[in-house]
């Protein structure tokens, strides 16, 4: 029996849409700060390109297919997930709200997504972990010295899984930052790098990331490591299918296509654009996330689409959280959530592997 219709839409929400989320954290954030999270590196092609990739698709409708109530929930890595969405591990969270990482985690364990703990958060491993147990299950590390300390740690702290951010040994040409003269207090970033029992400092941590001649790992000190970190691992910023099996080599469990939001290379090509390639030459089994660029349920179903498992959401987790905390960024979940939904009963698919590339064509020239 269908529910009954109390309106058209709802009307006891605090944000309608996505784009009603975005402009109240326009609002809510300084406009350096809004910066920090808008911007990219260099002239920014490859964050527009990100976006851009997304429009050249099409879902093909599939009228009368019976399919009333799609299920969303997937797994990843043994977790279960309600929706395919994980939350980013972006650093100095506690600029966008005073809860940071806390409220994000909160919202994703609410909304049955899974959020990716950052190291250079404002809170610590162990109080995001504490505060969403069921949601912070997956670590993010650098590739740095100091990588199976962090892994042991986080272990201790109960987590499931490593996020190795492998695009990242210096941090990109970002010109919005350089222009606005940005300096955000380093305490913002300072959660996990205290400076003590083994672990580097902020200064340490960004000194490597924003100056270069610093030490630079390649795929031979990341399997060093990876061989001690006792837990499985993915590879965070995998946009070539050489990259990609250089890190199944070297033991990961999972890719992150990912371009870092377009603030690293600049120009690189869209993460979805290389995602059917990457997807190609691993195979059908291996889990692949996707990340940049998602900011619809429609995004979300063509990186699934193209080959990914997941995605991940990081400017928009960001915007949830500056607009309101934790509710903010689980009404950004759930709008994803719906509308993915949504074009599941549209295009025929009743669950998240009846989502494939024969759903979807690309747009006309």
């Amino acid at each position: 029996m269908t529910a009954q219709l109390d309106s058209f839409y709802p009307t006891q929400v605090a944000f309608g849409t996505l784009d009603e989320i975005h402009r109240a954290a326009v609002t809510a954030l300084t406009p350096e700060v809004l910066d920090f999270v808008e911007g990219g590196a260099g002239k920014e092609i490859t964050l527009r390109g990100n976006l851009a990739a997304f429009d050249r698709w099409r879902v093909l409708p599939e009228p009368m297919s019976g399919v009333a109530a799609p299920s969303t929930r997937t797994e990843l890595l043994g977790l279960r997930l309600e929706t395919p969405i994980l939350t980013a591990p972006f650093g100095g969270d506690a600029m966008f709200h005073p809860d940071g990482h806390l409220a994000v985690a909160r919202a994703a364990e609410q909304y049955g997504a899974l959020s990716i703990v950052p190291e250079a958060g404002t809170f610590s491993y162990e109080q995001v972990r504490r505060a969403a147990p069921r949601a912070a299950r997956i670590a993010q590390l650098h590739p740095f010295a100091h990588a199976t300390g962090v892994a042991e740690r986080v272990r201790r702290a109960g987590f499931d899984a490593l996020c190795v951010t492998v695009d990242c040994p210096v941090g990109g040409f970002r010109t919005r930052n350089m222009a606005n003269r940005f300096d955000p207090d380093q305490r913002l970033f300072a959660g996990n790098l205290t400076g003590e029992n083994g672990a580097p400092g902020v200064a340490e941590i960004f000194g490597q990331l924003l100056k270069q001649g610093g030490s630079v790992w390649s795929w031979a000190e990341l399997a060093d490591a990876a061989a001690d970190f006792g837990l499985p691992w993915m590879a965070k910023g995998i946009l070539t299918p050489v990259a990609a099996e250089r890190a199944l080599a070297i033991g990961a469990s999972a890719l992150v296509v990912s371009n870092h939001g377009g603030r690293q290379l600049d120009p690189a090509p869209a993460s979805l654009e290389v995602l059917p390639a990457i997807r190609a030459a691993v195979g059908p089994e291996l889990p692949i996330l996707l990340d940049s660029g998602v900011r619809t349920g429609s995004d979300v179903y063509l990186a699934l689409a193209l080959g990914a498992d997941a995605v991940i959401i990081g400017r928009s987790a960001i915007y949830g959280l500056a607009a309101a905390g934790a509710p903010g960024v689980g009404r950004v979940l759930e709008l994803l959530t719906e509308e993915l939904r949504t074009l599941m009963i549209l295009s025929g698919a009743g669950s998240i592997d009846d989502i494939d590339g024969g759903r979807v064509v690309r747009a006309a020239p």
